[in-house]
């Protein structure tokens, strides 16, 4: 996983798990995953598939529907052959990279949104390559349009990982496990 894999990794494990100020000997779990995403979007704006579409407003790759081939996990580098974007990827990183995840989101509702965004939101994945009409997987999958909610809402209050965190046996479980965390 030359680029990190797909960013479903840096959201599903912190969704109530509090990344700010998470430690352990060996990675600084904010840090990490802020790279991570990061890192997508510098791939995307490099583009070395020369994929149509990609850009700074426009990355995201993450296990999701995809037009061509269904169900799969998209990532930099070792799975992005056909320029499928996963929008919950840049959105539920919004806790890691505001700035870069708002500009994707205003793209993606103000641009893109008459074919992007549907009845419950976004859709799960498109490829702007393909020809119109082929190019959104017209699907919805609690798996990704979960993740937007609750990373939009840790972004704006804490209010999950503040309720997850203030769980004792999570605390505690943290501790057995010598992590340490932003008291």
């Amino acid at each position: 996983m030359e680029y990190g894999g797909p960013l479903f990794f840096t959201h599903y494990s912190f969704l109530g798990l509090n990344p700010k100020g998470l430690t352990d000997k060996y990675t600084n779990y904010f840090e990490q995953n802020r790279a991570h995403a990061l890192i997508q979007r510098a791939y995307a704006i490099d583009n070395p598939k020369k994929h149509i579409g990609y850009g700074a407003n426009c990355w995201g790759f993450t296990s999701s529907d995809d037009p061509i081939v269904g169900y799969t996990s998209h990532q930099p580098g070792t799975n992005d052959e056909n320029g499928t974007i996963s929008p919950t990827a840049a959105l539920s990183s919004i806790v890691y990279t505001p700035e870069a995840s708002m500009d994707a989101l205003r793209y993606f509702y103000l641009d893109k949104g008459q074919k992007l965004f549907g009845k419950y939101g976004f859709y799960d994945a498109f490829n702007p390559e393909l020809v119109e009409g082929q190019q959104v997987v017209h699907s919805y999958l609690a798996i990704d349009q979960g993740p937007i909610a609750v990373m939009i809402e840790n972004y704006r209050s804490g209010l999950l990982w503040k309720l997850f965190m203030s769980n004792p046996e999570i605390l505690k479980g943290l501790e057995k496990l010598e992590f340490k965390t932003e008291k």
